[in-house]
Formats: structure tokens, C-alpha cells, sequence
């Protein structure tokens, strides 16, 4: 079988995350960006078409998220389970499959307000096998599901939005962590007062020269 034309790539940029996956990991991330290609000719999943620009601006884009995430689960008590992870806004799955395929342990829960998108999600799971991946339609604030240690979101509002509307399910001592191209101070200032903005972490995604770092914020 011939290798997948983004083989080298996603190799390339793993390595210079410095980030050790699963076995699968690689071929079922690869295989998840055919399925959002093939998907977005009828459901518009992204705005981006290109392969490799979905590599550089997706993929790896989530997959530097993975390294935070684990040094912050390696700060937990030794005694707790495995993250339940909320991820607002999904979309396509970003970052939430991303994190669902390379950390199975995680239980990771996606939710979006556009009915296809969530179903695209739940196709993805039962195509590569993610028995921890699951996917909603509906509001996050109207979710009634258990709280999670772990809420995150890309590109899905502003802070205050983001904590407003996700507060409920946030569970006692979690966090939220709240992907950014730049935090700006307009939208700093609006976080709630009950709300602290523990530190803002750089980002570095290889082959992307923009900005982007993650929000870390957790209730007072």
C-alpha cells in the first residue's frame, strides 16, 4: 500500500511538537482529514481546501495542543481518572477528535449547534474505532450531562462567552482552556469577575507563522 501523500508531513510536524502518539494515532489522523475533505463537498465542513493547508492549519494546529494538556494532566493526583472533556463548538472536531485519537484514556465529549457537524463527528468515531469519542447537537448550555474537569473550544467566542455559556458544566477545581490566534485586552478585561485568567500559554504550530497560544482560566 502506497503511503498517504501527508505521511511525511504529519511525521514532520509531530516530531517537532515532540509528541509521542498511539500506534494508530498517525494513520487514523490522516484518515480523519480524508474523511473532512470528503465531507466538505457536500456539507462545508471548513472554509479550507487544500490538503496540506488542512494539515498545517488543523491537524497541527490541535496537535499543539496536546502537549499542554498532558503536562497539566500530569499535575493531577495520581488517583484520578482519565479526563472527561468538554469541547464547545467543535465544528469539524477541532480540536476535540484530534485529542479523542491521540489520548485515548480521555473520555472526549463534542458538542455544536449544526446538526451536520455533530453527525460528521459520531461518523468519524465509528469509522476509526474511537470508542472514547461522542458528539451532541444541541446548546452547550443546555447540556444536562455530568461536568467535565476539562472545557476547551477553538475559535469559538470570546472568553466571556465561552465561560458564560459552558460555566454549568464546568466541574469543581476544572479548567478552561480556550485556543487563540491573540488575546486582546478588550477581551481580557470582559472575563467575569468571578472568573481568573490563570496564564496565557505561546503556542508554536509548525509550518504556521501566525499567532497562537491557549487560554487557561478556572472559576475564583
Amino acid at each position: 500500500m502506497n503511503p498517504h501523500p501527508l505521511s511525511a508531513s504529519l511525521e514532520a510536524g509531530l516530531q517537532a511538537l515532540n509528541l509521542t502518539l498511539p500506534p494508530l494515532a498517525p494513520a487514523q489522523l490522516l484518515a480523519y482529514l480524508d474523511l473532512i475533505s470528503r465531507w466538505n463537498k457536500v456539507y462545508n465542513l471548513t472554509a479550507i481546501r487544500d490538503p496540506q493547508e488542512m494539515l498545517s492549519q488543523h491537524l497541527l494546529d490541535c496537535l499543539a495542543l496536546v502537549g499542554p494538556l498532558d503536562e497539566a494532566a500530569a499535575q493531577r493526583p495520581a488517583a484520578a481518572a482519565p479526563w472527561r472533556l468538554l469541547d464547545v463548538g467543535s465544528g469539524a472536531g477541532l480540536p476535540g477528535v484530534v485529542l479523542a485519537i491521540c489520548r485515548p484514556a480521555w473520555s472526549v465529549t463534542c458538542v455544536d449547534t449544526v446538526a451536520k457537524k455533530a453527525s460528521f463527528i459520531r461518523q468519524v468515531g465509528a469509522e476509526l474505532g474511537l470508542a472514547n469519542l461522542n458528539a451532541t447537537h444541541q446548546r452547550v448550555e443546555a447540556m444536562v450531562e455530568p461536568p467535565f474537569e476539562l472545557i476547551t473550544s477553538r475559535a469559538f467566542a470570546s472568553l466571556v462567552d465561552f465561560v458564560t455559556l459552558s460555566r454549568a458544566r464546568l466541574a469543581q477545581g476544572g479548567q478552561w482552556v480556550a485556543m487563540k490566534a491573540k488575546l486582546q485586552e478588550a477581551e481580557q478585561a470582559e472575563v467575569p469577575a468571578d472568573v481568573v485568567i490563570q496564564r496565557v500559554q505561546p503556542l508554536q504550530v509548525p509550518g504556521l507563522a501566525a499567532e497562537r497560544c491557549l487560554v487557561w482560566l478556572a472559576s475564583r
